[in-house]
């Protein structure tokens, strides 16, 4: 999974055909549970790109779209947000699973 480096990435990012940030830090012990089963999300939807947002180096963003919870998920296509998984909970497989399926 790539790494988001900056805000105006994230503005292009959000207006290609489909992609997926995670909001995750590195003290977040819910974030390091999901880790193991990313990469084969990203497999099992390969029509997504997907992108880790660091929840520390991006504050004011994450402040921007509401997101106080980690780890959390927002979709968007061209430019319009398709969907969000975002509470403090921690989230299984099956549960992102379920949510990428209903974009």
């Amino acid at each position: 999974m790539r790494k988001l480096e900056t805000l105006e990435q994230f503005d292009g990012l959000k207006k290609e055909e489909r992609v997926i940030f995670l909001f995750t830090a590195d003290w977040c012990p819910d974030c390091r549970v999901i880790e193991p089963f990313l990469p084969e999300l990203e497999i099992e939807f390969s029509e997504y790109e997907f992108f880790s947002v660091d929840r520390d180096d991006f504050i004011d963003l994450c402040s921007q779209h509401d997101i106080f919870g980690i780890p959390s998920f927002v979709a968007y296509s061209k430019g319009k947000e398709l969907g969000r998984f975002v509470s403090k909970n921690r989230k299984t497989k099956e549960e992102i699973e379920e949510f990428i399926n209903s974009l």
